[in-house]
């Protein structure tokens, strides 16, 4: 039962390749997803990465696992991790490689020996039926949502998966872990979504806190990172090529005319090793 422990900006995933867990299949359960992933009774991680996985054309099939084992459509920086470890284990035949996951293909171009990846994320879009967002069919942009005791003014994107994005004049981490999973659970997202709370420092430099869907408050996130600045760049509030700043560290985000992103960041080998049998004993 071996494990592969990666993170980006302190965005932690374990990659589980089905080759290592014949009797494991299709994929892991979710008693075993929230065991391992747990901070204290597993190995933990913000998620697991489970693949590759067969996909046509060359690709590498990906699915995404969080902590509460929900399964997430998309992740930047998972995906950027899971680019690594290919490089890193010898499955990529280039620096150039296709990962097809839930969310849609994204393209990863491996640089520095695999600890710097260039990803092209897709296409942003604000539209509530594909997001998705209850209502009428929409752009969901500067919207009125109340959560406890606050009236915010949100926008909505998708980038394979669905996000919240709420511009403040000040954010925090208390901000994010008060209102973030509560927003996440609201009506208007029959999929609940992802929280990003957006800081725009200038017009270069946007700042994020980060709640995300499944696996709480995080340090980083690349899906977050890539729907809070193209909801910036809707808005008028930024340039096309921006550095997003987050507790965990910085991605560089280049978005096109179509809003489709091109997202630029490190990911750093943490660990890599074997499960016990008895990690399974207990039940979270």
């Amino acid at each position: 039962m071996r494990f592969h422990k990666y993170h980006a900006l302190g965005n932690d995933y374990l990659v589980l390749d089905p080759a290592d867990f014949p009797t494991w299949r299709p994929a892991p359960t979710a008693a075993q997803i929230r065991v391992i992933c747990h901070r204290n009774f597993g190995v933990g991680s913000d998620g697991i990465l489970w693949g590759p996985l067969p996909a046509p054309d060359g690709a590498f099939g990906l699915r995404i696992f969080n902590p509460d084992a929900s399964e997430a459509e998309k992740s930047g920086n998972g995906t950027r991790i899971f680019a690594r470890f290919l490089w890193d284990q010898g499955l990529a035949k280039g620096p150039a490689l296709t990962i097809a996951t839930p969310g849609g293909l994204v393209r990863a171009d491996t640089t520095d020996g695999g600890r710097v990846i260039v990803m092209d994320m897709g296409r942003v879009s604000f539209d509530s039926a594909v997001i998705p967002v209850t209502g009428a069919r929409r752009e969901v942009l500067n919207e009125k949502i109340q959560v406890l005791d606050r009236e915010f003014t949100y926008c909505a994107a998708t980038v394979g998966n669905p996000h919240c994005v709420i511009p403040l004049p000040e954010i925090s981490e208390e901000l994010a872990r008060t209102y973030g999973p509560h927003l996440e659970r609201h009506g208007n997202f029959p999929n609940r979504t992802n929280v990003q709370f957006l800081k725009v420092r200038d017009r270069r430099n946007p700042q994020i806190e980060i709640w995300e869907r499944g696996a709480g408050y995080t340090l980083a996130s690349g899906t977050s990172s890539s729907a809070a600045a193209a909801v910036a760049r809707r808005l008028g509030l930024i340039d096309r090529e921006v550095t997003m700043h987050m507790p965990g560290g910085k991605l560089r985000i280049e978005i096109g005319d179509d809003y489709a992103i091109r997202m630029t960041g490190t990911v750093n080998k943490v660990a890599e090793g074997t499960m016990h049998p008895d990690l399974f004993a207990v039940k979270v």
